[in-house]
């Protein structure tokens, strides 16, 4: 029996760390399932592993892909299954950890089958981002699926577009064709969520925005600024930015946003991971209690 053992969590709770302390005693390797993590250009930005943690355990899919490339969550379900594969020839369990729930389920349950919808409506709603904004696109979306938008990153115009789109032109809420059926794996999925008290959390948010800010998060927004229209830096931690660059706000209130809106990414991914019933939730310094119940479900499965 091989065994994927997937540590997710919001952003800052302390996956990284942790899933190297697991991953050297199970002697595995790590399947990073960050989907800013793959893009190598964006460094400051994402919170990788650094050089060190990186040298102690070996990782999959950090600065695997430039943003250049188009790489979503489907094409990582196939690239992903595909490496799993490969090292599960001298493995018996991997690990799989990070915040994005959707490249998460596609690896454990795989990618659901949506209806292709009309082009002209997809037209229809770009031209209506263009002259209302984001924020009225996302208010329709919270009446056509108000569960997908208590989920989606409410920063991200792909996103939103691509659910309201579905929404539209099915007449079915886009949520609910994404669960779909779920697939079948050759392997077993051993779930470990992390969480930390509220207050506990968001000073780590706070606290590693402060972090980020000092390693060159700005300088390096800059140099991405000329792709600010590519997908991959549609998100939270950029777009404050490019907005500051542009005029919108100063940098004090460009602060205040990368902070407030990371807080609130943290409690959409909560929401996503809530709903999954599979997940056993521990405090991220619960390094023996984790390791046991990883060694119990293992062990009973055999």
């Amino acid at each position: 029996m091989k065994f994927l053992i997937v540590i997710v969590g919001p952003t800052a709770v302390g996956k990284t760390s942790l899933c190297i302390d697991i991953a050297r005693e199970l002697d595995t390797e790590i399947i990073s399932a960050d989907s800013r993590q793959f893009f190598r250009e964006m460094e400051v930005g994402t919170a990788k592993p650094s050089e060190e943690e990186l040298n102690l355990v070996t990782h999959h899919f950090i600065n695997s892909h430039s943003i250049h490339d188009k790489f979503n969550a489907g094409d990582f379900e196939r690239e992903a299954l595909k490496k799993i594969g490969e090292l599960f020839q001298h493995q018996d369990c991997l690990i799989m950890t990070g915040g994005s729930g959707l490249y998460i389920n596609a690896v454990t349950e795989g990618m659901a089958d949506i209806p292709q919808v009309s082009l002209d409506i997809r037209v229809e709603l770009n031209n209506r981002l263009a002259n209302e904004g984001l924020n009225a696109l996302a208010e329709e979306l919270k009446i056509l699926d108000p569960e997908y938008y208590e989920e989606v990153d409410l920063k991200n115009p792909q996103r939103i577009t691509r659910a309201l789109e579905v929404c539209i032109g099915t007449g079915k809420k886009y949520s609910e064709l994404r669960k779909g059926n779920k697939k079948q794996r050759d392997f077993e999925v051993i779930k470990i969520g992390l969480d930390r008290p509220r207050e506990e959390l968001y000073a780590r948010i706070n606290e590693r925005m402060d972090q980020m800010i000092a390693q060159g998060l700005f300088e390096e927004a800059k140099e991405l600024y000329p792709y600010k229209e590519h997908y991959a830096l549609q998100t939270v931690g950029y777009k404050e930015v490019f907005d500051f660059f542009e005029g919108l706000y100063d940098r004090e209130e460009a602060v205040r946003l990368l902070k407030r809106n990371s807080r609130r990414y943290a409690k959409r991914q909560m929401t996503w991971f809530g709903k999954d019933l599979e997940i056993k939730w521990f405090h991220p310094d619960s390094f023996q209690d984790i390791l046991r119940h990883i060694k119990t479900v293992m062990h009973h499965d055999v």
